[in-house]
């Protein structure tokens, strides 16, 4: 039975046309996501889906922006639970998989490249680059602390970024051959090593 026309006030019809994109695209793949199709099933016009969302990769676009932001609020949050520190560092590892696992539909948009280059989005920029200087952030804070071997802290976060990203693809993509937890803490071991002072 096809949903019944919804009113919306004003900024939530944006907000529920994210959510109907990462439903679809959890159900059936950013493949089979469209505008229209989205748009249907929240019984809005098309006149009402573009004065949000341009084209698709707007709407693909904006789902990355809110995943970097969530993404962005679970490493601030595992560091400052654990006041800094290695074991806050160690947290945020944790929370970027832990993110991933939860949020698939996001992580793979975000990380997928299916929000087209020709179409720069201002926000995702922002919230992309903020997520990730939270983690630059914490390696320059250790460095400070003598925990963290000196070096450019950019470099030192790129190799980071790319452990727990392979972990998190692995994770999501059923392919880990051990509990994601067993995965992090051998990860965070291995780091603790190659990045101590």
């Amino acid at each position: 039975m096809p949903r019944k026309r919804q009113s919306y006030h004003h900024g939530d019809l944006s907000r529920a046309l994210v959510r109907e994109a990462v439903h679809t695209i959890q159900k059936d793949g950013v493949e089979a996501l469209t505008l229209r199709s989205v748009g249907q099933k929240l019984g809005v016009s098309r006149t009402a889906l573009y004065r949000h969302f341009a084209d698709k990769s707007a709407l693909l676009a904006a789902v990355a922006s809110e995943g970097f932001r969530t993404l962005r609020t679970r490493l601030e949050d595992a560091w400052k639970t654990h006041k800094g520190g290695r074991k806050g560092f160690e947290a945020m590892g944790a929370a970027y998989v832990h993110f991933a696992v939860e949020h698939p539909s996001h992580y793979r948009v975000m990380f997928g490249g299916f929000v087209k280059d020709e179409t720069p989005d201002t926000e995702l920029a922002v919230e992309g680059a903020a997520a990730f200087q939270t983690l630059v952030d914490a390696i320059v804070a250790l460095q400070k602390q003598g925990s963290v071997r000196g070096g450019d802290p950019l470099e030192l976060a790129q190799y980071i970024w790319a452990t727990v990203h392979g972990i998190a693809m692995l994770a999501i993509d059923g392919l880990l051959r051990q509990p994601v937890d067993e995965a992090i803490r051998f990860a965070n071991e291995r780091m603790r090593t190659g990045l101590s002072t």
